[in-house]
C-alpha cells in the first residue's frame, strides 16, 4: 500500500479557497477539499477539528488578501484606495466578493473594526477632511463605504453595463467622496 500523501495545512486552506472562490463558502466541504487535493479525508482532519475551522481559516485568507489588494493601492486618498481595492476584489473574486459582504460573522465583523479605525485615521491626515471631528469622519466614511459597498456588489454581480470598467467606478467613486464631503461640510456651516 503506498504512503498516504501529506498535506500542509496552506494546500488545504488554499484547495478550500479555490472551491470557496468558484462556488462560495458554503460549498467548502471536507469532501470537496479532500477531492481538490486527490486524498482522502484524512489529512483534513489532522489540520482541522471541523469544516467550520476550515471556513474560518479560508475567511481569514480573504481577510489577508483583501488587505493585500488595498496595500497595492496607493492614491494618497485612503476613500479612493478602498474603494478601488473593493471593485478589484468584486470584479476578481465575484462570488467570494458577495459571501464576504452578506456573510454576518466574527471575522466580518474583526475586518470592519480594524479597517473602519484605520481609515479614520489616515482621514485625520486628509487636507480635504481638516476640521471634522472622528464622529464627523466616521459619518462620512460610513456614507463612502455604503456607497462603495453597492457600487462593488453591482461589479460582482454583473449588474453594470458591459463597457462599465475601473476607471469609471474610480470617476464615479471620486464624485461621490466630493458630494459627500461637500454635504458635510455645508451641514457643518448650517450648524455653527
Amino acid at each position: 500500500m503506498p504512503p498516504k500523501k501529506k498535506f500542509t495545512k496552506e494546500q488545504i486552506i488554499d484547495a478550500a479557497f479555490e472551491i470557496a472562490k468558484n462556488e462560495g463558502l458554503s460549498n467548502i466541504t471536507i469532501r470537496k477539499v479532500a477531492e481538490h487535493l486527490g486524498s482522502s479525508i484524512a489529512p483534513i482532519y489532522v489540520n482541522f477539528k471541523t469544516i467550520d475551522e476550515l471556513i474560518e481559516a479560508v475567511m481569514q485568507k480573504v481577510n489577508e488578501l483583501s488587505f493585500e489588494m488595498l496595500g497595492e493601492v496607493n492614491s494618497g486618498t485612503p476613500f479612493l484606495d478602498i474603494g478601488i481595492a473593493s471593485l478589484r476584489f468584486a470584479r476578481d473574486y465575484p462570488v467570494l466578493f458577495q459571501d464576504f459582504v452578506f456573510s454576518q460573522n466574527k471575522i466580518n465583523h474583526n475586518y470592519d473594526e480594524n479597517m473602519g479605525a484605520s481609515l479614520i485615521e489616515q482621514m485625520k491626515g486628509d487636507e480635504d477632511l481638516k476640521g471634522f471631528s472622528t464622529e464627523e469622519l466616521m459619518t462620512i466614511f460610513m456614507k463612502m463605504r455604503i456607497f462603495t459597498t453597492g457600487l462593488s456588489i453591482m461589479v460582482a454581480g454583473g449588474m453594470l453595463p458591459e463597457e462599465f470598467n475601473e476607471e469609471m467606478g474610480i470617476e464615479l467613486m471620486k464624485s461621490m467622496a466630493n458630494d459627500v464631503i461637500t454635504s458635510a461640510y455645508n451641514h457643518k456651516n448650517e450648524t455653527l
